[in-house]
């Protein structure tokens, strides 16, 4: 008896921490949902992180937990999993956005959660309990969705300039702004749908790993699913507006059509992933999008060193938060 109430204890206190993991995952990616439209001066500040964390959690109905489904079953091996490893990953991910964030560097939340859980199961039992297709996937849209966040984001703008090249600058402007909300919505609807389940997704794995929840069970319990929605629109709520300055004003100046041509090739692709279960980082899309509309107009409107020390971050984040990861693993054995 007494060891089933302290593996609960253990488990409601990791549940806890991921929840807390989940609200700084809002916090730290809110620039991502309302970077363009506060830059573009449609929404004020306040209105705007209200705007993101409704549209956030509405995602909830929207999308199928396939995105959940791949971090909780399809990235490590279910039978290595165990209460060490889900702290280390969360330990790993949470300081990894913290220091990003102290620094206003738009790096991935996403790829930070997996760089832990890859640190601490290789800490604890090494890299043959990975599996290749669930880190192959998710790897590989470290380059495809920045990418096709830029393809999509510009090819829109040149399609927007080109309709709209008799139109004079002052009516484009006022009809772009009420589509800017439009679009804006979409992207934190892209942004919740996928984000809020990569902690569904750890939280799920363990329940499974401690034995609350049935391993062949299709879908983790609904609390978890409620609890995860409504953690990272709080989250956005409260918004990094050190991140929102990097990605509203350092990487290109944008006006309310460029904010609404990158809004909506990010959320195509955040759409894309999400419906295919894979785990990308928002960061990563609308930065791609956002440099695709700036490089239109000329490729000097692009800081290109901005640019280039936000790829350096996304380099570093997956080995960076595996190494704290691990040595969390180490240190929550001698805890608990």
């Amino acid at each position: 008896m007494q060891t089933v109430q302290v593996a609960l204890w253990v488990v409601v206190m990791l549940v806890v921490v991921a929840l807390l993991f989940d609200f700084m995952n809002g916090f730290h990616d809110a620039a991502n949902s309302i970077a363009t439209v506060v830059s573009t001066g449609v929404l004020k500040p306040t209105q705007a992180v209200l705007f993101a964390a409704f549209f956030n959690v509405v995602a909830i109905f929207i999308f199928h937990l396939s995105v959940a489904a791949t971090v909780g079953k399809g990235i490590v091996e279910p039978g290595v999993v165990d209460t060490h490893v889900v702290f280390g990953a969360l330990v790993g991910a949470i300081t990894w956005n913290a220091i990003t964030w102290w620094y206003g560097i738009p790096s991935s939340s996403s790829h930070a959660l997996i760089g832990g859980i890859v640190g601490a199961v290789i800490a604890k039992g090494g890299a043959s309990h990975l599996v290749a297709t669930g880190i192959g996937k998710t790897v590989l849209f470290i380059f495809v969705s920045p990418l096709l966040g830029f393809l999509l984001g510009s090819l829109m703008m040149v399609v927007v300039a080109h309709v709209f090249r008799r139109t004079t600058p002052a009516r484009v402007d006022r009809w772009f702004r009420r589509l800017q909300l439009v679009s804006a919505g979409a992207y934190s609807l892209g942004h919740g749908g996928n984000d809020a389940q990569k902690t569904i997704g750890i939280i799920w794995m363990l329940l499974i790993a401690t034995g609350y929840v049935a391993q062949g069970a299709a879908h983790p319990p609904y609390w978890v699913v409620l609890a995860c929605y409504v953690a990272i629109g709080i989250g956005t709520m409260f918004g990094g507006w050190r991140i929102v300055r990097t990605m509203g004003q350092k990487i290109t100046k944008l006006k309310p059509v460029g904010g609404f041509c990158a809004e909506t090739g990010g959320a195509l692709t955040l759409f894309l992933a999400t419906a295919l279960g894979i785990p990308v980082s928002t960061t990563h899309t609308i930065t791609g999008a956002i440099v695709g509309v700036g490089s239109t107009q000329r490729a000097s409107a692009v800081r290109w060193g901005v640019a280039g020390n936000i790829v350096w971050a996304w380099i570093f984040t997956i080995p960076a938060s595996a190494f704290v990861a691990a040595i969390a693993y180490w240190v929550s054995l001698q805890i608990f």
